[in-house]
Formats: C-alpha cells, structure tokens, sequence
C-alpha cells in the first residue's frame, strides 16, 4: 500500500474531520428529496417547472436578466467564452496562467472551439490592472477566477476589480466571472452577489463547491446571451432528459448553506491562524480571504504523511485525505471550510495543533 493510501486510511478511520460538509455519499440526494413532493413533474430536455423556478431564482440572486441551468462548469464556461468570441469575431481570450479552463480541461476550449488562451500575469499572484491594460494582442473576451483557487484563493482588493470592469467596458473587451466560489467570496468583499456580478458580462457559478450540491451550474447574463447559451448547451450534449437530482440538490442546498458563508470565512481565519502557529507550517494566504486556502509544511510529502496519520491516530481528528508535492522539501494541500467545522470538538483540536507543532520541530531537528 503507497504512503498516500496509508494517509487516506486513516482520515477515513477518523471520527471527526475538519474540513467540508461530509461523506459526499447517497445521502446528500436523499437529504435533499426528503421534502419533494413525489408528484412533482420532472424537467424534461432544459424545459418545466423545476428548472425555469430554479434558473429565474438565480438570476435574481445574481442580478441578471437571465440564468441558464448547466451540468457542469467545465461545459458552462467553454460556452460563455465561446458566444463572446462568436460575437467580436475574435477566437482569443485571456486569463489566468492557472486558470481552470487551462490546466484541468484537456484544452476543450483550444480542440472543442479553437480559441486561442492569451495567459495574463504571473502564475503566483492575482491578475492586476496593469496586466490587462498591457495587453498586446485584441481579445474577445477576459476571465476572472474569483477567488484564483491554485494559488489559495487569493483576491484581487474590489477597487481593482470596478477598474478593470471599466477599462473592459471602455475597451469593448467582455469580461467573465469564474464565479466556481463566488458565494464564498461575499463576506470578504462585503458586497451582495448583484453588486460583484454587475461588474460581469457573464457569470458562472457552481453548486457543488461551498453549497455542497449534487453537481450542476448556473450561467447567467442577459437573455440574448443566456438563450444562445440555450443552443451550444443542447450541441454540448447538455440537455439530458432531466437534470431534476441536480436542480434540486442545488436549490436544497443552496437555501441550505448560503447564507452560512460568513461562518465558514471566519471559521477559515480562525484554522488557519491555529496552523501559522505551528514550527513550519504556513497558510496562502496567511490570512485567508474566503472559506479556502492552503496548507504548506515545510516537509517532503512522504515524511507529512507519516507525521498526519500519526496525529489522526492519536486524535481522532483528521485534517486531509492527501498531501501534494510542492518540491523535495516542502508539500501542501487545500483546505475548504464547511459544515463539519464548528463540530469538532476544540480540545482535541488544540491537540491536534501542538501535537502538529512538535512533530515539524523534531523533524527539523532530524
């Protein structure tokens, strides 16, 4: 058995854990139904009751026109980008060198639709003012990952974001919302969903992440976007007979949990103040700016392995399934805040702390 399996293991065995909602198992779609009516008519190919409620809903919350129900993400976005290309005639876009569409999507949106990725700003820190005022190269279209999760959720302050909405605007340059955490976000910047989305042409936003839904997407802007977004989603593949588990996954939740996410962000300073005590662990950011950040050790992954599974073992409190490598002498892992914190019991969370911080001493010392 690898040294990863050895960690997996033994976060499972644990009886409580920090991070997340919970088991993502049968039981959040049964949570979830447990108050459906059984007689209630199932949408059929993106057209009923259940998904117009849900998509109307949604557009308000965002303060757009229109809202359109998506599978997935991956499938939303590609599409937004795809309709503002279409319309300046221009097959390139620009945004983040780690953005989503760059590094997790097989170049769907470079094979699929043959649209150029222009990579702005440098990969450790957030896209900047400047960045986009420098642009060499006209573009359709300019992404915005809110927060950028592969640097730890790290956020750009709001005036610069009224900034570059503006030089969008003034330029003719749509400009997109990666909006996978966008609830998250809200008590940081202390602004409404509508008030951040009315800097957007467009806005994705995800269901599964901080709601903690089944799976599924909202793209929203106005009704001559979101109805040609209606078309390449059914070209996509994307109107299966019936998204109902999703929608509804999505509602229950949502009503659920949004409102929670000022607990989860100050939850998520108050962890990651607990690690930046500790002899050789940091957090990025050190303070966090939503629900997530990471975790980094300066450790190899093989050694934080053995060091986790030996203080899950004596607490009973697991902190991650996984480490990832950074390098030979350091290792990392993303932390998201959710229900399961404000659970776990504070003793034996203090222990798990001291315990973390003897441990990165001795082995310092090793």
């Amino acid at each position: 058995m690898s040294e990863k399996n050895i960690l997996a293991e033994a976060y499972k065995k644990t009886s409580n854990k920090a991070p997340g909602h919970g088991p993502r198992n049968i039981q959040v779609l049964k949570e979830a139904f447990m108050i459906i009516d059984g007689e209630m008519e199932s949408e059929m190919y993106g057209k009923g009751q259940v998904i117009d409620d849900f998509q109307a809903k949604m557009a308000k919350y965002l303060g757009k026109e229109s809202a359109v129900f998506f599978p997935s993400g991956t499938m939303a976005q590609q599409i937004a980008l795809r309709i503002w290309c279409d319309h300046k005639g221009i097959n390139k876009v620009a945004y983040h060198p780690l953005s989503h569409l760059e590094i997790h999507e097989e170049d769907g949106l470079k094979k699929l639709h043959h649209i150029e990725s222009i990579l702005l700003a440098d990969k450790d820190r957030v896209i900047q003012l400047e960045d986009v005022v420098g642009l060499e190269e006209d573009i359709a279209c300019l992404l915005l990952e809110l927060p950028q999760r592969e640097i730890g959720g790290q956020l750009p302050d709001y005036k610069t974001l009224e900034d570059i909405s503006a030089y969008c605007k003034d330029k003719g340059i749509n400009l997109h919302l990666d909006g996978a955490r966008l609830f998250e976000i809200l008590p940081y910047y202390q602004k409404s969903a509508e008030e951040v989305c009315a800097l957007f042409d467009s806005v994705y936003v995800s269901f599964y992440k901080g709601i903690g839904g089944i799976a599924g997407a909202i793209l929203a802007g106005d009704k001559a976007f979101t109805d040609e977004s209606k078309v390449w989603k059914r070209r996509h593949g994307g109107d299966l007979i019936s998204l109902y588990p999703y929608i509804l996954s999505a509602d229950y939740y949502f009503d659920q949990r949004v409102g929670k996410m000022n607990q989860y962000y100050e939850e998520a300073k108050e962890f990651a103040r607990c690690f930046n005590q500790c002899h050789g662990v940091s957090t990025k950011p050190s303070e966090p700016v939503s629900n997530m950040f990471h975790v980094h050790f300066d450790a190899p992954k093989e050694e934080m392995e053995l060091i986790l599974v030996s203080i899950y073992e004596e607490t009973g409190i697991g902190l991650t399934s996984y480490v990832r490598e950074v390098n030979k002498a350091a290792s990392n892992y993303e932390v998201s805040i959710g229900d399961l914190y404000s659970q776990l019991p504070k003793e034996e969370l203090s222990k798990v702390f001291k315990l973390l911080d003897e441990k990165m001493k001795a082995f310092k010392k090793s």
